[in-house]
């Protein structure tokens, strides 16, 4: 016991004045007992009284007297009073107004008294009030017999009120003959026991669907709940909904709703680990999503038995709402406990891997892929920095991405996570954010590159099996809004998703290297996704100019209108030195096998045809070959160019590779000298060659001249020459055509006579006499007409040779004078225009002329003479004007 020894004396001598409801606890120093002071009472405290105060945890402790003085304890109606050590004998069980000596107690007992009542306790007991407990029909309480002695005895002293039910009298009724409460299942409650079966330390339930208001008895007491309440709310399941309760002896017990669930007194409800709910919602299934389930007890369900261990996938193709039973474990991974579908665009693909025989496959789509957690799981790929930097140029966030998941993957090796899982996504393995899904492009950098599905749910429900239920009440209602809502939208983000995508551009190519040591070459545009375990054949290429020993790293071969420059090193046949600036257009062709056979094809290219070309040079002069060196350099690497045909190229078996057109850009000359006794020659040879070229434009403009003119004459006396052909030939013709008449007369008279003479023998045989008196006469007739015949015929005859005399006349002799003639008169016309010409230039009009004909035979002959007279005379109508008459 505490002492307060520096109190004033005078302070502890007061009077102790107490009003009918309080008491107070008083120590005698002398005989060391406390005694009770129970108002209405005066007393005057001695000096070896010592006012204290009782609490369960520090027994009785020496306080102020103010502070000594305690109000009655007071229970009111529908209250009890659970009283620790109470008094052993029911006459002294309460202490009575006035100065009271200490009663036994019978220590570490505890009794329950209902009220109404007050009364002041005894020095070293303790009490609480306690509100009776009101149940309302969801709600129920656990008691524990704590003495099952004294709960057999005062069991009928409980007080408790059935609750009332359709059918059944009002009124309270002997809590002794309580019918036992009908439940589901064998329930411990406090309706369904009967004294005798009380046990020490049972637990009862008491449910609000029985009683409605409850005072456990003397040997019961009601167990609070972690939060000190005792009251408890049971479990209220609307539809879709169920709880879990699990019992001591671990078993578990799953009810569905519609119900109000009451926990047996060994049972406790399972929480959520998040948010500490008690009931749950019913999985959501369709098509695109599923469960993992692992079977933990045998069953049998639908004619079908499942036994310990099995694995099942219950998709919503099976069943569309899914409640647990106790046989089910849901196998989950970073707390993920529904399992989406993948969308898989068209032209992407994911890789999938067996789990049980560790085989990656490809799934192309479109689709939408729902793995199946028991053998497959889709898998990322991750790419190392260089493979990324050689496959996707230019593309730092594919960069990023990799080394982030690469760190990713390091850090699950460690905590031994393995790699497939690491990273999944709360909607299913369907979205794990590995690396998949770039777009490639060859030759390209700074660009984003098109892309592959994305793992977003079909469904927009984010809510998991262990999500809190909706704690709102409400009825079942329709509700519609005056605005207009948009349908539901998923977007698909397909970068970075899926499996390796790689698009070569127009004209690029790559080869697909498997590790079982299959090669594919794709040609693009194409766009391609890889295999898990395929890869993209490496090159280094030669760089700079000329091609070095620097090299650049890349999967992408350019097959067609490929440029590669060089400059090659080389010496003439006169030992100087040339410097020859090259570019190469390549294409590749034939076998695609074959393309990559060259790893540096670039190097391989550059030093043969250096070697080529080199070989050439060397074989010309200096000169030769700086006048010459497109012409010598395009013949040695792409052949010699023949007529209606295309060079042949240069072709390389090696790899398919053929030059098919080069381009020389820059000859350089080592030797500076060389190269200024070159540039000055040719100078030289330009201005000779623009002089001939400017005499010749000068001649030839002079012949053409000249030329026209003599075309001109020519074609006039062609002309006058063909008008006298024509003339004589008219006048042939004319000829020919009166002989022609001539002759025709001759046969007519012919004719005529001969008639004459038929018709005369005939016209003999009827008048001989007279015939023969006539052919006197007629034969002499005859002669005459003889004679005249022989006469006109002698003329036609003459006159006949005399027009063919006419017409022979006209020889060649005549034709040559005539045609003396117009060269005479052509000559003079020629002489009047050469005559200031032949002034111009200081020579004979003759001279000209000669020089003008010369080279044709028989006119220049002919005219020559002619010209001479011309000229002469010409000279003198030039230089002495005309002759006087």
């Amino acid at each position: 016991m505490a002492r307060e020894d520096q109190m004033p004396r005078d302070s502890r001598e007061r009077d102790l004045v107490l009003d009918p409801f309080q008491y107070a606890f008083i120590l005698d120093e002398t005989k060391g007992q406390v005694a009770v002071l129970v108002g209405p009472t005066k007393t005057s405290l001695s000096n070896t009284d010592r006012p204290v105060r009782f609490t369960k945890q520090c027994g009785f402790k020496e306080c102020k007297l103010e502070e000594a003085i305690q109000r009655w304890l007071a229970a009111d109606e529908g209250f009890y009073v659970e009283l620790e050590n109470p008094a052993q004998h029911r006459e002294n069980e309460h202490p009575i107004p006035g100065n009271a000596s200490p009663a036994k107690l019978n220590m570490g007992r505890k009794v329950n008294i209902a009220g109404p009542i007050s009364f002041p306790l005894w020095p070293g007991q303790s009490a609480n009030v306690i509100e009776g407990h009101n149940l309302r029909s969801n709600q129920y309480l656990i008691v524990r017999i704590y003495n099952d002695e004294q709960a057999r005895e005062n069991w009928g002293k409980a007080i408790v009120k059935q609750v009332i039910k359709p059918g059944t009298e009002a009124g309270k009724t002997d809590a002794g003959k309580i019918e036992p409460a009908k439940a589901e299942t064998p329930a411990v409650t406090a309706t369904a026991v009967t004294p005798p079966s009380l046990t020490m330390g049972q637990l009862l339930v008491i449910k609000g669907t029985d009683i409605s208001f409850y005072i456990p008895p003397t040997g019961c007491e009601v167990v609070p709940d972690e939060n000190g309440k005792y009251v408890r709310d049971a479990v209220t399941l609307e539809r879709l909904e169920y709880c879990i309760l699990l019992a001591e002896n671990g078993e578990k017990r799953f009810v569905r709703g519609p119900k109000v669930v009451f926990p047996e007194p060994t049972e406790t409800f399972v929480k959520a680990k998040s948010s500490n709910a008690k009931k749950f919602r019913a999985v959501d299934l369709n098509r695109i999503s599923g469960l993992y389930i692992k079977v933990i007890a045998p069953y049998k369900e639908g004619g079908k038995e499942y036994k310990e261990g099995d694995e099942l996938f219950i998709t919503g193709a099976e069943q569309m709402i899914y409640f647990p039973r106790p046989e089910h474990a849901i196998v989950r991974y970073n707390d993920q406990e529904k399992h989406h579908a993948c969308a898989i665009p068209p032209g992407e693909a994911r890789y999938v891997l067996n789990r049980d025989n560790g085989q990656i496959t490809l799934v192309r789509g479109p689709q939408m892929f729902l793995a199946d957690p028991r053998t497959q799981v889709i898998v990322r790929r991750i790419l190392d920095e260089r493979t990324v930097q050689l496959w996707f140029p230019g593309n730092t966030k594919a960069l990023d991405i990799n080394r982030n998941l690469a760190a990713e993957a390091a850090a699950a090796a460690l905590s031994g996570i393995p790699e497939a899982y690491l990273n999944t996504s709360p909607r299913g393995f369907s979205g794990a954010r590995g690396y998949s899904g770039f777009s490639g492009s060859a030759g390209v950098k700074d660009k984003e590159f098109a892309a592959v599905a994305s793992a977003a749910p079909v469904s927009s429900d984010p809510s998991w099996a262990h999500d809190r239920a909706s704690a709102e009440m409400a009825a079942d209602d329709i509700s519609r809004k005056n605005t207009y809502s948009p349908p539901r939208t998923v977007s698909l983000d397909t970068k970075y998703e899926g499996a390796v995508q790689v698009s070569p551009w127009t004209g690029y190519a790559v080869m697909i290297v498997c590790k079982d040591g299959k090669r594919r070459v794709v040609q693009g545009p194409q766009t391609v996704l890889l295999e898990y375990d395929e890869g993209l054949e490496v090159m280094e290429l030669s760089t700079g100019t000329p091609k070095g020993d620097d090299t650049v790293r890349t999967v992408y071969l350019r097959v067609s209108n490929n440029k590669v420059s060089d400059v090659v090193q080389a010496v003439t046949k006169d030992m100087v030195k040339v410097s020859v600036r090259v570019s190469y257009r390549v294409n590749f062709e034939g076998d695609s096998n074959r393309w990559f056979n060259v790893e540096n094809y670039v190097k391989f290219l550059t030093d043969h045809l250096r070697s080529v070309i080199r070989n050439t040079i060397k074989q010309y002069g200096i000169e030769t070959f700086n006048n010459d060196s497109v012409k010598i350099v395009r013949d040695t690497v792409l052949g010699v160019a023949k007529e209606g045909e295309q060079r042949p190229g240069k072709a390389f078996k090696e790899n398919g590779m053929r030059v098919y057109d080069v381009e020389i850009l820059d000859v350089t000359i080592g030797d500076s000298t060389i190269g200024q006794m070159l540039t000055q020659s040719q100078h030289k040879a330009v201005q000779q060659a623009l002089t001939i070229a400017q005499r010749e434009s000068e001649l030839e403009t002079t012949k053409r001249s000249e030329e026209i003119q003599q075309r001109i004459d020519t074609i006039r006396t062609a002309t006058a020459i063909a008008a006298k052909h024509l003339q004589l030939q008219v006048e042939a013709k004319d000829l020919e055509l009166r002989q022609a008449q001539l002759d025709k007369e001759i046969q007519l008279d012919q004719q005529r006579q001969e008639h004459t003479l038929e018709s005369e023998k005939q016209n003999v045989l009827v008048t001989t006499e007279v015939v023969g008196r006539q052919k006197l006469v007629d034969d002499q007739k005859l002669g005459t007409r003889n004679e005249e015949f022989k006469i006109t015929r002698q003329m036609l005859e003459a006159e006949a040779k005399a027009l063919a005399e006419k017409a022979n006349a006209i020889t060649p002799q005549l034709t040559a004078a005539l045609q003396a003639f117009g060269d005479k008169a052509f000559v003079e016309q020629l002489m009047l225009a050469l005559g200031p010409h032949a002034l111009l230039r200081g020579t004979s009009v003759s001279d000209v002329f000669a020089q003008l004909v010369a080279g044709s035979p028989g006119l220049g002959d002919r005219l020559a003479a002619l010209a001479g007279q011309a000229a002469s005379k010409q000279l003198e109508d030039v230089v002495g004007g005309p002759k006087k008459k």
